[in-house]
């Protein structure tokens, strides 16, 4: 079966300092893929190729079969995103943040509004709907944030450090929903973080560190005997 999301060979500089070099990955369909490292490891600038913030002049990225650079269009209707940064309005209700992103995927209004009650009730925030996006808690506008990634259906879901700033109890609740949605809806996702016990041993995994692609397999594979975290450093360098 075509991965979700497919990268091969991928390199990316500003300038003279190389953030990406030769990176390669895959997410298998209805999978959940972790990528690990630490800020400044090129997490982010991954995340900006695939989702063409950024112009990826070498190697290849294909979403759900679509290749990013020959079919964009294609590809990037497939995708997903939350990212680390806030993208709602937070003077808007969470209904009419999303009607605005439905319209930006051209869905008619009168099926807009039979998917934001299909994607609210799948975040557990249907009763919340008419509720200004700035009177919600940080897991509920995080949750609203994947239910705006959710309105158009995608096949991959790209969340870039989403549990960042959350409490402990607001981040276990985004995890588990995003799992809970691979489970339900079969989508895939790739999930950013620099938090090791936000992973468990049959995610996929993928280490990258200065820009490089350490480690990628199966995260019990990765780990061993002497569990993810001694792994982690081992490889990275990091001090503990």
């Amino acid at each position: 079966m075509t991965p979700a999301l497919q990268i091969s060979d991928v390199s990316h500089s500003f300038g003279p300092v190389e953030a990406l070099r030769n990176v390669s990955l895959s997410v298998p369909r209805g999978g959940f893929t972790a990528l690990l490292g630490v800020n400044g490891a090129g997490k982010t600038t991954l995340f900006s190729l695939i989702t063409r913030l950024y112009n990826n002049t070498s190697g290849s990225i294909a979403v759900a079969g679509y290749d990013l650079r020959r079919q964009p269009a294609q590809a990037l209707a497939r995708l997903g995103v939350v990212f680390q940064s806030r993208a709602l309005d937070a003077d808007l209700t969470v209904a009419q943040n999303l009607m605005y992103h439905a319209s930006l995927h051209g869905i008619p209004r009168a099926e807009a509004r039979g998917r934001i009650g299909d994607v609210l009730r799948q975040v557990d925030l249907a009763e919340r709907a008419g509720d200004r996006v700035n009177a919600l808690s940080g897991g509920q506008q995080r949750r609203a944030e994947i239910a705006r990634a959710l309105i158009h259906r995608p096949d991959l879901l790209l969340l870039d450090e989403a549990t960042v700033g959350l409490d402990v109890k607001s981040r276990a609740e985004v995890l588990a929903l995003t799992r809970r949605l691979i489970a339900e809806r079969g989508v895939s996702a790739l999930w950013a973080t620099h938090i090791l016990d936000e992973i468990q041993p049959d995610d996929g995994l993928v280490i990258l560190h200065k820009g490089q692609v350490l480690e990628n397999g199966r995260a019990g594979d990765v780990s061993g005997e002497r569990g993810l975290t001694q792994s982690f450093l081992d490889l990275t360098g990091v001090a503990a």
